[in-house]
């Protein structure tokens, strides 16, 4: 059912929605009582039990482990035998992995061809080739040690009036890169920091370590990066402590700004766009409203030649055969197949599943099971192939349609699509988030009004209006890539306006 063309429906189809065919369960438009009869797809049922907004009714009886499907997919197996117009949820629902049969594209297909006449943006050109949405100086801690450093030199610049075209001095602190085993860990580490320092949104970079950390200053600030003139270091033990190293990280920036300031916007093509697509706090309007909506977007995205990045490995589980089915070839399918096993070791060691995502508001808000979440949450990709698989906070390339490996943990994931070229953020929400990025502006768009009323300070966009009769999902996904240009040249973004800079990256490794 197009969800626009609720407004017209008699009430007892206002009620719930039915998204596939093949679906022996209805999801509530709204809070159902007991006793209230419902026709969704064709099916009738009266509710033996409240059903709140969100969450699925029976629209058959089902007997103990039958399956059930929700967008034409299996979600899960019934714990008991589940009469017609029942609340359908964790209670009665058991969760299993999937073991799928795979189809895998028999033929390769090319990389897609860059548009002749490609949207713009007004962006910042950069020497590498790529251009920033935003221009900032970026200072980070090489280690936990230097984090109230490199706080004290973001702080200094506060209510200080910066040069035009300069969107500020932010600041990278954390708590990794000392403690930690030479390695994985550390590499990982250092691609994220790389990764936020190298970056098309930063005009100039400064790292700060203690200087006997595991993390060195020197692997950032080596002979290329000093050639280069982005990238410059300092430690607290060779320049005089944290005062020492407050005042000469200001003769550093002042040389910095002067340079961001000579960099004015100018127009540049979509194709330099990378949008990282992100979710948290997800309901079960989701995958109903807000993530197709993004997908639509991802589509024009294609279509312009730019390059969107899905993120959160945990939540394509059990929507991994329909990716797989899109990759460009067998090589990017396996590379995908590679990186959900490589993860499932890793919950493993520490006695994790798959299932201990959802969260608790995941879960209020309708969401069964990881394999109901991640099939809403896989929408945000559009329809066009998968052309890349890169690991968490690796240089992404594109263009189209790219994976990469993160948590489902919304700061951490951010963190690794920023490291790895993101310079614009696309993030929906059903429960309501409060996240940004330091120097990545982060469109938010609710998946209702409900969330939208309820955190109107920190939404850009209400995709609930499709469940509410008042939008399509075309016209949605459209409004979502023209804020994305616009967000692109210079809008700000709620997330910015309140001052959001969470960078949380991926530790997987023992402290020692």
């Amino acid at each position: 059912m197009n969800l626009v063309e609720i407004r017209n429906l008699p009430i007892p189809e206002k009620a719930a929605v039915r998204l596939d065919p093949a679906d022996n369960v209805a999801v509530a438009l709204a809070d159902l009582p007991a006793g209230m009869r419902i026709l969704a797809g064709g099916a009738e049922v009266v509710l033996k039990e409240p059903a709140p907004a969100g969450h699925k009714v029976a629209l058959r009886a089902m007997e103990a482990g039958e399956t059930v499907f929700r967008y034409g997919q299996a979600i899960g197996r019934t714990r008991v035998a589940v009469a017609a117009g029942v609340h359908v949820h964790a209670h009665n629902v058991s969760f299993e992995e999937i073991a799928f049969s795979y189809e895998f594209p028999e033929v390769g297909r090319p990389l897609p061809a860059l548009p002749e006449f490609a949207r713009v943006f007004q962006g910042y050109e950069r020497e590498d080739g790529r251009a920033g949405t935003r221009n900032y100086i970026a200072v980070a801690a090489a280690s936990n040690c230097a984090a109230h450093t490199v706080e004290l030199i973001r702080r200094s610049y506060e209510g200080v009036e910066l040069p035009p075209n300069v969107d500020g001095v932010e600041a990278f602190p954390h708590g990794e890169g000392c403690g930690m085993a030479e390695g994985a860990d550390l590499a990982q580490l250092r691609r994220t920091l790389w990764g936020v320092l190298d970056h098309p949104n930063v005009a100039g970079a400064l790292v700060v370590g203690l200087g006997c950390e595991v993390n060195q200053v020197s692997y950032y600030a080596g002979a290329e990066a000093l050639k280069q003139g982005r990238v410059q270091g300092l430690t607290l033990q060779a320049n005089g402590g944290a005062r020492g190293v407050v005042e000469e990280a200001r003769k550093l920036i002042t040389r910095m700004l002067d340079r961001a300031a000579d960099t004015p916007r100018v127009p540049c093509p979509a194709t330099k766009l990378t949008v990282g697509l992100n979710c948290g706090g997800s309901d079960s309007f989701s995958g109903i409203t807000a993530n197709p909506a993004l997908g639509v977007c991802s589509d024009l995205l294609a279509g312009a030649g730019a390059t969107f990045v899905l993120a959160e490995t945990p939540e394509i589980v059990g929507a991994e055969h329909l990716l797989v089915k899109r990759a460009r070839n067998r090589a990017v399918a396996e590379k995908l197949l590679e990186q959900i096993e490589n993860y499932r070791e890793y919950l493993r060691k520490f006695g994790g599943s798959f299932d201990d995502n959802p969260s608790p508001g995941n879960k209020r808000g309708g969401l069964t099971n990881i394999l109901e979440k991640s099939l809403g949450a896989a929408a945000k990709a559009g329809s066009s192939a998968l052309n890349e698989v890169v690991d968490y906070a690796e240089r992404v390339h594109g263009p189209g349609f790219v994976f990469m490996n993160t948590p489902g943990y919304d700061p951490v994931s951010l963190s690794g699509l920023a490291a790895g070229g993101a310079n614009l953020i696309c993030f929906t929400t059903g429960r309501g988030s409060a996240i940004g990025f330091p120097t990545v502006p982060v469109i938010k768009i609710s998946s209702n009004t409900g969330a939208f009323r309820r955190m109107a300070d920190h939404i850009d966009l209400n995709a609930g209006r499709m469940a509410d009769g008042e939008a399509s999902l075309e016209d949605l996904g459209r409004e979502i890539f023209e804020l994305a240009l616009k967000t692109a040249s210079g809008q700000r973004t709620s997330s910015e306006r309140l001052g959001h800079k969470e960078f949380v990256p991926w530790r997987i490794g023992p402290v020692m």
